[in-house]
């Protein structure tokens, strides 16, 4: 008897070391990487670009994607994929496969105003988009001139817009851009008459305003290594306060009272991707953006690293979706595709 009692306890252990055993097994079948789905990422990933080369845009890309592969344990590759003021990359975006894999770098732009402003868009981008995280943002941007235009400060220039026949031919960086939008806020404001030439990009704007083939330009990064340079003369910013980098530049809002504009950069996925890939992504390009090299990167580049949650993201796209929507009404600006 006493030999049964000895030995039942130590069946009673016996079955449950075998029991835990089991379990082991199964919780390790069921969190293990399934085949098809090894922890993110596997291979590179791809930033698609809408803008030119040299823009804010590519810039923030370019920063980022050479950071981005330590953290990854994958290259990150930018590619400009151009046109129709960033809808072409936009829709190769949404039709990805939701992995991740490939994903847009965007403006504000894009988001949220060219919905509005193209009578046609070929996809609906707060719902075939999905945003992973800001990048940078903007709080200026900056009037500028080339050489030949006589006026030394803002009150010179719009005294010298009003009066000039044939009116002055101001750059953007495309239509319906926000560079597009504040000249168009400044003419309304202040009752002068300008002549919007549409580029491709901040660079391609850029370089046209140098080479004297149009006046005025309003930019943000292509902007400010030319004002540095004096190549071309900055006369205001657009922003609420002044900026940091060139604190003698005025804010048109001091002249014409709440006028301000502002921008961001963020990137997105195709709608549905996956909570570990989106995860992933949000904790390295947080890392990313917390690096000190990277902070002055971008604000030589006119940039700041923008941190925020992606619910407050989220809120600041629908917010400027709404305001573009009735400025984009307010100067008559359409695109009939």
């Amino acid at each position: 008897m006493c030999g049964n009692q000895t030995g039942e306890p130590a069946r009673r252990i016996l079955r449950a070391e075998k029991t835990l055993l089991a379990i082991s097994f199964v919780l390790g079948a069921v969190l293990a990487p399934q085949p098809g789905q090894a922890q993110y990422p596997t291979r590179p990933v791809r930033l698609i670009v809408g803008l030119a080369p040299g823009g804010a845009p590519d810039i923030a890309a370019r920063i980022v994607a050479a950071k981005l592969p330590p953290l990854l344990g994958q290259a990150a590759i930018v590619e400009n994929r151009v046109g129709s003021n960033g809808n072409i990359a936009t829709e190769f975006v949404a039709r990805a496969a939701p992995d991740g894999y490939v994903l847009l770098i965007s403006n504000d732009s894009m988001m949220t105003i060219n919905p509005h402003l193209y009578a046609k868009m070929p996809v609906d981008v707060l719902k075939d988009l999905a945003p992973v995280a800001p990048l940078s943002q903007t709080s200026n941007f900056f009037l500028t001139v080339h050489p030949s235009v006589p006026a030394r400060n803002f009150q010179e220039f719009i005294e010298y817009a009003r009066n000039a026949n044939p009116p002055l031919a101001y750059a953007s960086v495309g239509h319906g851009s926000q560079h597009h939008m504040a000249m168009e806020m400044l003419k309304t404001r202040a009752g002068i008459n300008l002549l919007h030439v549409p580029y491709k990009g901040g660079a391609p704007a850029a370089t046209a305003t140098l080479a004297g083939e149009v006046a005025v330009m309003i930019g943000g990064a292509s902007s400010v290594n030319i004002m540095t340079s004096g190549k071309l003369r900055g006369l205001a910013a657009t922003g609420r306060r002044r900026s940091t980098l060139f604190p003698d530049l005025p804010v048109i809002g001091e002249f014409y009272p709440g006028y301000e504009l502002s921008t961001w950069i963020g990137i997105f996925s195709a709608a549905g991707l996956n909570d570990a890939a989106g995860s992933r992504l949000r904790g390295e390009l947080g890392k990313v953006l917390a690096m000190p090299d990277v902070a002055k990167g971008f604000t030589s580049a006119g940039l700041e690293p923008y941190i925020s949650t992606r619910e407050e993201f989220s809120e600041r796209i629908r917010s400027d979706y709404e305001k573009y929507a009735k400025l984009v009404k307010l100067v008559g600006a359409r695109i009939d595709n």
